[in-house]
């Protein structure tokens, strides 16, 4: 912790010192953000723009995105669902639910079955081949996203992954179409870079959504 914020542990009776280790502290994690950010732009830029317009298809096909994580990316996974559902600035709503979101589902799975099922399950019971499944992993090693997303494969959903690190054991999945790596050994900094890719996804697939055919069916 001292090595994060040390302005927490300087001596509080020299306030300019402390300031400055504040501001200091503050310009090198926005450094290390934008520096983050600026990598995945340069790798993944185009990749980005194919996912939303595979994404933007199966919203006209009549699917629906199916977000999950664990703590923090479970949070990110409902945000990501919020943006879908209540995009705001006269855009679609699509329709998107976080997996994670049920309490009621999410401990009865983990009480009586088991945690690494609380998201396979429920693309068991819910997924179409039209839908869209979106896992977050800082680590990338969360075995209850690994099993997700082979569910999700399996039945044929288009599957998109964010991770950090090297991707973790999800970089070693054929189940995932799409994975968004954070190289970052920082969880802060990925779970940032991870809030700008999945604001980006949005914001692309709802441009997409304008210029595709609507299913009638």
């Amino acid at each position: 912790m001292e090595a994060l914020y040390p302005f927490l542990y300087a001596d509080g009776g020299d306030l300019p010192a402390v300031l400055e280790q504040v501001r200091a502290s503050t310009v090198a994690k926005a450094g290390e953000i934008v520096a983050l950010r600026r990598v995945i732009a340069e790798r993944d830029g185009a990749r980005l723009a194919r996912c939303a317009r595979d994404m933007a298809a199966r919203f006209a096909a009549g699917g629906r995105l199916l977000a999950f994580g664990n703590g923090g990316s479970a949070t990110d996974a409902a945000q990501l669902a919020t943006l879908f559902l209540h995009p705001g600035d006269g855009l679609p709503p699509l329709p998107a639910f976080g997996l994670a979101s049920d309490t009621s589902v999410v401990t009865a799975l983990g009480n009586d079955v088991g945690v690494d099922v609380v998201f396979a399950r429920q693309l068991g019971a819910f997924g179409r081949p039209a839908d869209i499944a979106v896992g977050l992993s800082t680590s990338g090693n969360s075995a209850n996203l690994v099993r997700a997303f082979d569910e999700a494969s399996q039945r044929g959903m288009l599957t998109i992954g964010l991770a950090g690190y090297d991707g973790g054991k999800m970089a070693e999945l054929s189940s995932i179409d799409y994975l968004f790596v954070a190289p970052s050994a920082s969880i802060h900094r990925i779970q940032e870079a991870q809030t700008t890719i999945y604001q980006v996804l949005w914001e692309l697939t709802e441009r997409e959504v304008s210029h595709v055919p609507w299913h009638t069916g």
